[in-house]
């Protein structure tokens, strides 16, 4: 990590001994080892906050994205829903003015609704046939 070779970990390792003696040598070495657990262990917190933060982020704008495909594929089938009830009222419209002519010319004479022109109501409406 820090190019730090085995001859030089053997070089600081004598000059600790020669320093801290074989009395305080373990301790300081117990000193040593904690404090880079408790650094190994900040740094592994802070990079798994970062991390976390990251993917947060990530999924936001995964989301925001897909949001926006949603909303755009809905005023899609909303526009194609338009456009189908505009047609099928055109139909409609232009069947029901087709029908009109035809209901009076084919309907007896005697009938009062046929005099009148008016439409028949519900009392009146024909009976079904019967199979």
């Amino acid at each position: 990590m820090f190019g730090i070779g085995f001859s030089e970990l053997l070089l600081v390792a004598v000059i600790a001994l020669l320093v801290l003696g074989p009395e305080r040598l373990p301790k300081a070495a117990r000193f040593a080892g904690l404090w880079v657990r408790r650094a190994r262990a900040q740094w592994y917190s802070v990079k798994t906050e970062l991390e976390r933060e990251l993917a947060t982020e990530d999924l936001r704008r995964s989301l925001s994205a897909q949001g926006d495909e949603l909303n755009r594929i809905a005023r899609d089938a909303n526009a194609s829903l338009d456009g189908a009830a505009r047609s099928v009222a055109a139909t409609a419209s232009a069947a029901s003015a087709a029908v009109q002519p035809e209901t009076a010319a084919n309907a007896p004479l005697g009938e009062e609704s046929a005099s009148t022109g008016s439409r028949p109501t519900a009392s009146e409406s024909p009976p079904t046939p019967q199979p």
